[in-house]
């Protein structure tokens, strides 16, 4: 152990004014129900309860748990008369059987302020008392040596500027114990691995988070990272972090690597041999710019990237026909096509009207009928906002309750929907439109709620107005703290493996950005720059950041996080499905696509593709979809190295392993181009010779030596990842 330090007061908790004060229920005792974990969702704050006792979700319906504590059951969980021998002291002490075990013991603080409590008559708290308006934890920010202890202090403040230190009733919970575990008590502990994560500190419903480093051991001359490369404010912004953990970047990619990189991240295919070529064979200093500005005016991109926001759009095809599908699927790529500013985008999608055969924008409302169901869809998809957890209770890990959500989602209420459903192929055309009235009435009070922005005021609109068109405008404006930066994160993570926060749609207090300056600058670059998404691509695809090398030093090799090398990732699996077929210069033949089409053009998933689905294409026909997979798996290895269709292709006439081997080519030749075509770089002096080796050792049967030659490329890591 480094170091410890203490709490200025330990006990149970201190209140700055009227410390004599009798406890009182909202106060006092629900936040040392939920330090304990009883209105937790595994304890009796699931949704049915637990043996009988049901508690809110980390006590956001007061009203609710006070009736469950002390009129539910004829009141016998309290015992005013003889309040030790209350039920919920005997429970939570175990002195008679308790799932739960020991919360706490007898004769402790916590026991000895709920037995206070209910023997002074389970008081609630006044109306007039002063309403709790902040938390914060110190530190809020702490940078610890490995292995070394402090201890967190909980302070919450008051209407009447009043604070409490409120420590032993807070909860604590680490984003990453590994870097840094945090204990009931708040007792934080760094881990032996350098690293950064966030501690959640929760009461009452307000939540704090202290941000903790633990930066690599070793002291670095500030001229090492003043000397790093500086292409835009990227990089700045990441050697300004790599700086605080004491990590250095890894060495720039060679050039083969880039090439294939930008193409793969750019358009989702590999460069074609020549491509390659005449890349490597380009001598100026700005030619990576260059390549990635003619890479984003090339006809794949659209297709590249709608199909790409197909897997957060498309539809359910037995909810909304198979038309329909194709109708949201040919908008998308058309609006990629014509590089339609993002809040735009947002725009026609969010306040679509019309028919579903004729405006595809419509179909996620067809999709998606049910007002609160489109709400948790939109918030989600383009704010970063998880509001789903709020429909039924307050949000565990944030600040939305069910008003945020419920006034959220009022915004939808007066889509209306006319037409008939036949699924799935017979599906009827329907028509989206904005009704004159329509309300939405919350889900646990039952009263009609007006639409409200998140942190907003109620607002009223007239019978010829659009809520939607408000809920846009509120959006896209500057202010808006999500619009912007849950696209950038999301831009960031297609590009560089991973996003600044995880997963890309959980922007969160409690779940921070690796990097809180690069994500304000990329949002504010993009919001400047209208939302322009090529302008954003290009930015970070012109980083030197972008062109790091994978392989780690010794000062980043326990990095995963904070982008100080290229973080490899398996191909997406069209991808990979085109990338084998331009390798083989075969074809696919997909259902319900003209012949010659690409994976990344097919526009539903119910054109069967064994091999798309082995390599985690999601499947839009579940309810709900499943989410997009880039794991890899033993039936994956298997299917590239075993397949009879891939097989097919390696041994048909017309392939490109036949063409070669039939050639007057010589075999390094031969070999040459199987690893341009392949890994898009030439192979080197061992790769060549241990190719010309086997070539040469079947010269009787060349043909089936170059196939083994380039089934064995493919069942590599290196085919198979962006490196």
């Amino acid at each position: 152990m480094v170091g410890v330090a203490t709490c200025a007061n330990p006990s149970f908790w201190v209140r700055t004014t009227a410390a004599a004060e009798a406890p009182t229920f909202e106060l006092d005792i629900q936040p040392l129900l939920t330090r304990y974990g009883c209105n937790s969702g595994p304890c009796h704050g699931k949704s049915r309860g637990q043996n009988g006792f049901s508690l809110s979700l980390l006590g956001f319906d007061s009203e609710f748990d006070y009736e469950a504590i002390t009129r539910a059951a004829r009141g016998r969980r309290i015992s005013p008369q003889s309040a030790t021998q209350s039920l919920m002291l005997l429970k939570a002490t175990a002195e008679v059987p308790h799932g739960g075990g020991v919360r706490f013991a007898v004769g402790s603080d916590p026991y000895r302020l709920l037995s206070e409590w209910i023997r002074q008559g389970a008081p609630r708290t006044p109306d007039d008392a002063p309403k709790l308006v902040s938390v914060r934890v110190e530190p809020s920010r702490q940078s610890l040596a490995p292995e070394q202890q402090i201890v967190l202090r909980v302070i919450a403040t008051y209407s009447d500027d009043s604070q409490r230190d409120v420590t032993s009733a807070a909860a604590f919970r680490s984003n990453d114990s590994t870097i840094a575990a945090v204990t009931d008590d708040g007792v934080l502990e760094a881990g032996p691995v350098p690293g950064e994560t966030a501690v959640m500190v929760r009461y009452c419903n307000h939540i704090a988070v202290c941000d903790v480093t633990i930066p690599l051991p070793g002291e670095l001359a500030a001229d090492v990272y003043a000397k790093l490369p500086r292409k835009n404010a990227i990089d700045e912004l990441v050697w300004n972090k790599l700086q605080l953990l004491g990590m250095l970047p890894s060495a720039a990619a060679a050039d083969a690597t880039f090439v294939r990189r930008a193409y793969l991240r750019a358009i989702g295919r590999l460069p074609t041999p020549e491509e390659t070529q005449t890349f490597l064979a380009d001598s100026g200093d700005d030619k990576r710019d260059r390549l990635i500005d003619h890479l984003l005016v090339q006809p794949e991109y659209a297709d590249f990237w709608a199909n790409k926001w197909a897997d957060l759009l498309r539809p359910n095809p037995y909810r909304v026909g198979m038309k329909a599908v194709w109708m949201l699927d040919s908008w998308l790529r058309d609006a990629f096509r014509r590089n339609m500013p993002y809040d735009q985008f947002a725009r026609e999608l969010i306040t679509a009207q019309g028919s579903t055969w004729q405006n595809g924008a419509t179909v996620i409302f067809r999709d998606r009928p049910d007002t609160v169901e489109i709400a948790s869809s939109v918030s989600q998809l383009f704010l970063g906002v998880r509001l789903e957890c709020a429909k039924c209770h307050h949000h565990p890990f944030e600040v939305w309750s069910q008003d945020d959500f419920f006034g959220f989602a009022a915004f939808f209420a007066r889509v209306g929907h006319h037409g008939g459903l036949s699924p799935p192929i017979s599906g009827g055309e329907e028509l989206i439109f904005t009704k004159k009235s329509g309300e939405l009435k919350h889900g646990r009070t039952g009263k009609t709620v007006p639409p409200r922005t998140l942190h907003g005021d109620p607002q009223e609109f007239g019978a010829d107005e659009d809520p939607r068109e408000s809920l846009v405008n509120w959006m896209t404006e500057s202010t808006n703290p999500f619009f912007a930066k849950v696209m950038a994160n999301r831009v960031w993570a297609e590009i560089m493996g991973q996003g600044l926060v995880e997963p890309v749609d959980d922007m969160r207090l409690t779940n921070p950005p690796v990097n809180v300056p690069l994500l304000d600058f990329l949002a504010e670059d993009f919001r400047r720059h209208n939302y322009d998404i090529k302008h954003l691509i290009r930015t970070i695809m012109t980083s030197h950041v972008f062109a790091l090398s994978s392989v780690p030093n010794d000062r980043n090799e326990s990095d995963i996080r904070n982008f100080s090398r290229y973080y490899r990732q398996r191909l997406r699996a069209e991808v990979l499905l085109d990338a084998i077929n331009d390798v083989l210069d075969t074809e696919e033949e997909f259902d319900a696509m003209p012949p010659g089409s690409r994976a990344t053009q097919v526009w539903t998933h119910r054109s069967s593709s064994l091999f798309l689905d082995t390599f985690g294409r999601p499947d839009a026909n579940q309810d709900p979809p499943c989410e997009r997979s880039f794991d890899s798996t033993t039936p994956q290895v298997l299917h590239l190295m075993n397949s009879p269709e891939l097989n097919r292709k390696l041994v048909r006439d017309n392939a490109r392993p036949a063409r070669i081997a039939a050639s007057d080519a010589a075999n390094a030749d031969i070999v040459r181009q199987a690893y341009l075509v392949t890994y898009c770089r030439p192979p080197t002096e061992t790769e060549t010779t241990r190719a010309i080796a086997h070539l040469d050792a079947s010269a009787e049967d060349r043909r089936k030596a170059v196939e083994d030659l380039f089934w064995a490329l493919i069942n590599t890591p290196e085919f198979l990842f962006i490196d």
